[in-house]
């Protein structure tokens, strides 16, 4: 990760008060979350909680009823969930054991965050160079066969990818739990991806101690600032990282409303399939549109994410649509990938319209 540079998108403050605008005047294309208000379901229980005992009381250290509400949504024990505050705090605690089993490998461009977790306990890593140029099918075979496990014990993979929006197959992953002593799996955004639960490693991690899944609620839900994910793993494993973790990771608020949007499992049916429509739409539609602008190529991603890569630098590109109140991700964090590629979070139509109008005023 290049020296200085953000690790993730959504500095919406900083680059506020950098270019002397209040938040609300910039339309945030560099994170990617869903443009919808958060469940009705979920802003009531966080009313409910703020007038009850949730900010005086300290939470449950166990989550309890949290745990079961994700558990029953996804079939699986009580025991096999952890909530976390957000991913990142999982990953953490993944990096943890990755570290102690050996050198982790990790495909490139990738979700800087990792690296993160891993140098916190001094992991080594290796990295797996993804080819930059893919097709629109979905979903695709893992892109990397035979000759990893004399490298490395340990693999990260995300699914979708991040930054690139590909979509893995489950029976191209499924054989790799064979061959490392650790496999952690990212699927941050596959329940916004259209069809995307079929490729979820989930239904393994039973028969497979060796893997770990790693869900965030965060983008789908639109609760970035609540903070929370959840890992699946085997309940030894998560034993091991409750006694690790702060006495109190997940706040009160966090779990009322975690419990409440999970519990109702057709209420969550009928947001994923809100989300998911909304992906395919938005996603084919901007696509397209990008494609006809000049000096830029848009890259394929069942995700709500894309690149675009430009022939030269996009870095005075990005600055110029900044100055507009558009905010695109700077793709300089991730290794592999250079000045001439921006990350865009899609946005409803409106914003999506917005994002193309700053991009071909810049480039006409």
């Amino acid at each position: 990760m290049s020296s200085g540079l953000p690790p993730h998108g959504g500095n919406l403050s900083q680059e506020a008060f950098r270019l002397g605008l209040r938040p609300a005047q910039l339309l945030d294309a560099s994170a990617s979350l869903v443009p919808f208000r958060p469940p009705a379901d979920l802003r009531r229980a966080l009313k409910r909680a703020i007038g009850g005992s949730a900010l005086r009381d300290y939470p449950d250290r166990e989550q309890r009823q949290l745990r079961q509400a994700i558990a029953r949504f996804h079939g699986l024990q009580p025991e096999a969930v952890l909530p976390g505050n957000g991913a990142a705090e999982l990953f953490t605690w993944a990096a943890r054991d990755a570290a102690a089993c050996g050198v982790s490998g990790v495909p490139d461009p990738g979700f800087a965050d990792y690296r993160r977790a891993l140098a916190c306990w001094g992991g080594a890593v290796i990295s797996l160079p993804l080819e930059l140029s893919w097709t629109r099918t979905w979903p695709q075979p893992w892109p990397f066969q035979g000759g990893l496990e004399q490298s490395c014990q340990v693999l990260w993979i995300t699914n979708p990818h991040n930054p690139t929006g590909q979509l893995w197959s489950r029976a191209s992953l499924e054989p790799l739990l064979q061959s490392y002593s650790l496999v952690i799996c990212d699927e941050a955004f596959l329940p916004l991806v259209p069809e995307g639960e079929v490729q979820s490693l989930l239904p393994l991690v039973e028969t497979h101690p060796n893997l770990v899944v790693i869900r965030s609620l965060t983008k789908l839900l639109a609760i970035a600032g609540l903070r929370l994910g959840y890992a699946v793993a085997s309940p030894e494993r998560l034993q091991h990282w409750q006694r690790w973790r702060d006495p109190w990771p997940v706040n009160g608020l966090a779990l009322a409303a975690g419990r409440s949007v999970m519990a109702d499992q057709s209420g969550m049916h009928r947001w994923l399939q809100r989300v998911q429509a909304w992906v395919a739409q938005e996603g084919n539609w901007f696509h397209q549109r990008l494609i006809d602008l000049p000096a830029v190529s848009p890259m394929p991603s069942s995700a709500n994410y894309l690149l675009i890569r430009g022939e030269d630098s996009l870095l005075e590109l990005r600055e110029r649509v900044a100055r507009q109140r558009v905010l695109l991700r700077d793709c300089r964090s991730f290794i592999g990938l250079g000045d001439s590629w921006l990350r865009i979070g899609l946005q409803d139509r409106r914003g999506n319209r917005r994002i193309l109008k700053a991009l071909k005023k810049e480039l006409s």
